[in-house]
C-alpha cells in the first residue's frame, strides 16, 4: 500500500468509531507493523490532522476535521451502488426515489476511472420483493421516528385479530419479505415489532413521546441481547 494511501486509511479507520483504537488493531487491518503506524499518526498530526491520544492506549479523531466526501474507493463506490439498488426494490417510494438520488449524485463527483462501477456495476441486487400493499406511509414513519413522535395504531395479528394501540417508534427493520416498525407499545407496556403489511390504520398527531429515540433504541437492544443470552 502506497504512503498517501495508507494515511488516508488511518484516518478513515478512526472516523469509524467514537472510541480510542489502538496501534495494534490499525497495524492488524492496514497489514503494517505498529511502528509504521507510530510514524503514520505523528506525520498526520504533524500536518494538523487533530488526532488525540497517545502510545498503548489508542487514538481519536477530534471533531471539526473531515475529509472531502466523495473521496471514495472502488470498494466504497460498489457498496453504496449495491446498498442502493437493495433500497431501491425494497424500500417505500420516498427511500427508492432518494437511493436513486444518491446514486446519481456520486456519479456526478466521482472521479471519471470510478463512473463504469455506477453505469455498469458489477455487483447486483435483485428485485422480486412480493408484498403486500403497507397501509403505514413509511415515510411519515421515519419522520415520527427522526421527531421522537407516538404514533396510533389499528393492527391485525397473524390470525387477524385486531388490536388498536399507541406506539413510540424508534426503528424499521427490513426483513427479505417484510419489513418491521420496532416500537415501545403502551398497551403492552414492553417493546414490539409490527409487520407493516398488518397494519389497517395508522394516525400520526405529532405528540412527542417522553424518551429520545436514540435511548429507546439502546434499551431495546440490551432486552435483545439478554432474551438471547437466557435462551441459550
Amino acid at each position: 500500500m502506497r504512503r498517501a494511501d495508507r494515511l488516508f486509511q488511518i484516518i478513515q479507520i478512526l472516523r469509524r468509531g467514537g472510541r480510542p483504537v489502538t496501534a495494534d488493531a490499525i497495524a492488524a487491518e492496514l497489514e503494517t507493523s505498529k511502528r509504521t503506524v507510530y510514524r503514520d499518526i505523528a506525520d498526520l498530526i504533524g500536518q494538523r490532522v487533530p488526532i488525540r491520544g497517545e502510545a498503548g492506549v489508542g487514538y481519536v479523531l477530534e471533531g471539526g476535521f473531515d475529509l472531502p466526501p466523495l473521496m471514495l474507493t472502488a470498494d466504497e463506490v460498489e457498496v453504496a451502488v449495491l446498498g442502493a439498488q437493495w433500497v431501491r426494490t425494497r424500500g417505500d417510494p420516498a427511500l427508492a426515489k432518494a437511493a436513486q438520488d444518491l446514486v446519481g449524485k456520486i456519479g456526478a463527483a466521482i472521479p471519471e476511472h470510478l463512473r463504469p462501477l455506477i453505469l455498469d456495476p458489477p455487483l447486483r441486487s435483485h428485485g422480486g420483493w412480493d408484498q403486500a400493499q403497507d397501509r403505514l406511509d413509511m415515510a411519515r414513519a421515519r419522520a415520527a421516528i427522526r421527531s421522537g413522535e407516538k404514533v396510533w395504531l389499528r393492527y391485525a395479528d397473524e390470525q387477524g385479530r385486531e388490536t388498536e394501540r399507541t406506539v413510540w417508534p424508534f426503528a424499521v427493520g427490513y426483513l427479505d419479505a417484510t419489513r418491521l416498525l420496532v416500537a415501545w407499545c403502551e398497551l403492552r407496556g414492553d417493546f414490539r415489532s409490527f409487520r407493516t403489511d398488518r397494519v389497517m390504520e395508522a394516525r400520526f398527531q405529532g405528540e412527542r413521546y417522553p424518551e429520545r429515540p436514540g435511548l429507546l433504541r439502546a434499551r431495546w437492544r440490551r432486552s435483545v441481547n439478554r432474551d438471547r443470552g437466557e435462551a441459550a
